[in-house]
């Protein structure tokens, strides 16, 4: 595993009333949550970028209001008709 080390002002983690400890676990989900609903990685990456099971990074998902579906209109319709 990696280790990266990041120089934060002390107010940030009294901003989201956090422990350094805490806000790295809550940035780690932000980070992967964000990356996903912009299309850049998997549920599965997201999941081992957050530290969570898929099932709960799928959750956090939801809690952020991001879909859990990487699919577009337009690609769901292709299936669609592909399948017939």
């Amino acid at each position: 595993m990696t280790t990266i080390t990041m120089e934060l002002p002390s107010t940030v983690f009294s901003a989201l009333h956090a422990d350094p400890q805490e806000f790295s676990r809550q940035m780690r989900i932000a980070a992967a949550v964000k990356w996903y609903e912009m299309g850049r990685i998997s549920q599965n990456k997201g999941a081992e970028i957050a530290g969570l099971s898929r099932a709960e990074f799928i959750d956090e998902l939801c809690a952020a209001h991001v879909s859990p579906l990487q699919i577009t209109a337009e690609q769901l319709q292709a299936e669609l008709n592909d399948a017939d």
